[in-house]
């Protein structure tokens, strides 16, 4: 249920990362904006909008880079890794000897030791 909650989650962050970065501004759109380029009558103020969107692209990467461990983390938990060898060892320890002396033999046939 955890590992399916913080997948979406991180699901949401990745694409909110990939919108963000879309969204933002070349640094070669810096030198227009330094001559006039109307800069002043934006919504984010005169200085633009490079520090909120840098700012919440960071934000973003950090809880995208915490999901990521997370979701790592969890997935080794749940798998236990197992080998053929324990397992046939295993179960041989579940079923109890019925007797530690060999079954004799009734055919006529020696037997070579």
């Amino acid at each position: 249920m955890l590992h399916n909650i913080l997948l979406i989650i991180h699901l949401l962050v990745a694409i909110s990362v990939i919108g963000l970065v879309l969204i933002q501004q070349g640094k070669g759109a810096d030198a227009g904006a330094a001559f006039g380029g109307g800069a002043s009558s934006t919504v984010f103020g005169s200085q633009g909008s490079g520090s909120f969107l840098t700012r919440a692209t960071g934000v973003l990467a950090t809880i995208f880079f915490i999901t990521s461990l997370s979701l790592a983390y969890i997935s080794t938990q749940k798998i236990k890794p197992t080998s053929v060898v324990d397992t046939v060892i295993e179960q041989k320890a579940d079923v109890p000897a019925a007797e530690s002396k060999p079954a004799k033999s009734t055919s006529d046939v020696p037997v070579s030791d």
